[in-house]
């Protein structure tokens, strides 16, 4: 093969990939054919391409040869043709394998909606929607997602495959569901692309604090959705969301990839574009529903950070209020540590620690490495720093994360030796 074709197959892959298997999913209603006419199409572009050329219009060639796949399945289905009474056969042209229909090309952004609330169906587990997604909707190999994720491949691909034979035997509808079921279904789509997103932004494991790739895919995710859904004011939000912490990624990493905390970043390297695109979604998710939600507090409290050209120019007490609108919505420990984060900002570290102090009481983040690293902030701040140390100390047993562990390692060093106060951790959310 030459490099031409080959690369051609390859930049567009990507892209065009959950928009054949969308496509090929509405008609089959198999997730499993659907990938596989998804396959085949670009299979046969590796095949025919280095011969014949690229075609001036590559995803409109692959999406007729992966429509022929899929319609060519459903007739050899004869027991459920009645199914698909209106398939028929593309209108003959002088070069069949060029041929679009445009009544499929209007209907691809139709199914890649139905595909992303399937493969976010609430009958899987949030590790299997996470993997189904990363695979259906966003394109990634079977390889790329266990790399991401830290874990073996095959164990990646049983858990896809066994994901896929779930919402068959579940028989989960390939179509978008309706009010108000649409909307429960929709909170496990945002949830999914927000978890993808935190993976990414700060990883569980491994040597890297953070993943690109990650990011930017739950990044691609959450702007297909607001354009798929501009009447859903959390697809905006959860945009605004992941724009305005994906600007900071630049700064979150030193020269060696050692980690930078949100208060001692560079905010010069702060990307200005991607900031100007979250502020204006959530605008847009303001717009449409003044009372926001769960994504859009979070989008608004990124906010504050990014219009804060340094750190003292920081609304905390904003910020303040905005965790307690969240933790009035959805209650969490992990929302009230990040509150308390922000209080001892706002108010000072011993007004932080008597929140913190109150969750310690209550035992819910004990094996929660950021609940040790945070006590361990506020304590080094009050110059108590033989028990700043040790908090230190717990946290980087409790992290699985190299380059988090090494960083509060250090930090407990300084506390066993010095009682210079340092800066609060970054709030995870």
């Amino acid at each position: 093969m030459t490099t031409e074709p080959a690369a051609a197959v390859a930049a567009v892959f990507r892209i065009e990939f959950p928009k054949l298997a969308a496509h090929a999913a509405r008609i089959l209603g198999d997730l499993e054919g659907a990938e596989e006419c998804a396959q085949d199409a670009f299979v046969q572009a590796l095949e025919t391409w280095p011969t014949s050329g690229t075609p001036a219009n590559p995803p409109g060639w692959l999406m007729t040869v992966c429509h022929r796949r899929a319609v060519d399945r459903v007739r050899r289905r004869r027991t459920l043709e009645s199914r698909y009474p209106k398939l028929a056969e593309p209108p003959a042209q002088e070069d069949p394998l060029g041929w679009v229909d445009d009544r499929v090309d209007d209907a691809i952004e139709d199914d890649r909606l139905r595909l992303i609330f399937v493969a976010c169906s609430p009958v899987l587990g949030p590790d299997a929607r996470a993997a189904l997604t990363l695979r259906m909707v966003g394109g990634l190999t079977t390889a790329e997602i266990a790399r991401a994720y830290l874990q073996p491949e095959p164990t990646v691909a049983q858990r896809i495959v066994r994901a896929k034979r779930r919402i068959a035997g579940a028989g989960v509808a390939f179509e978008v569901p309706p009010e108000p079921e649409r909307q429960e279904r929709l909170r496990s789509v945002l949830e999914v692309i927000y978890l993808i997103f935190n993976e990414g932004y700060t990883a569980t494991a491994g040597a890297e604090w953070f993943r690109i790739d990650l990011c930017a895919e739950a990044l691609r995710l959450s702007r297909t959705l607001a354009a798929l859904m501009p009447d859903e004011a959390e697809a905006h939000g959860l945009q605004a969301l992941l724009e305005i912490q994906s600007s900071r990624l630049g700064a979150r990493r030193g020269p060696a990839g050692e980690p930078i905390l949100l208060l001692e970043q560079d905010r010069g390297r702060w990307d200005q574009l991607l900031i100007r695109r979250g502020l204006a979604a959530l605008a847009e998710a303001d717009r449409r529903r003044p009372h926001r939600g769960v994504y859009a507090l979070q989008a608004a409290i990124a906010a504050c950070h990014a219009r804060a050209f340094r750190p003292e120019d920081t609304d905390w007490a904003e910020i303040v209020s905005l965790y307690g609108a969240l933790q009035a919505q959805a209650p969490s420990p992990v929302v009230e540590l990040n509150r308390a984060v922000a209080v001892s900002m706002a108010d000072g570290p011993q007004a932080g620690l008597v929140v913190v102090d109150t969750l310690r009481a209550s035992g819910a983040l004990e094996d929660y490495h950021l609940f040790h690293s945070v006590r361990g902030d506020l304590l080094e701040r009050l110059a108590r720093t033989d028990e700043a140390a040790s908090e230190f100390e717990l946290a980087a047993d409790l992290s699985r994360n190299e380059r988090e562990r090494s960083l509060l390692r250090d930090r407990a060093a300084r506390n066993r030796a010095t009682t210079v106060p340092g800066a609060p951790p970054e709030s995870r959310i």
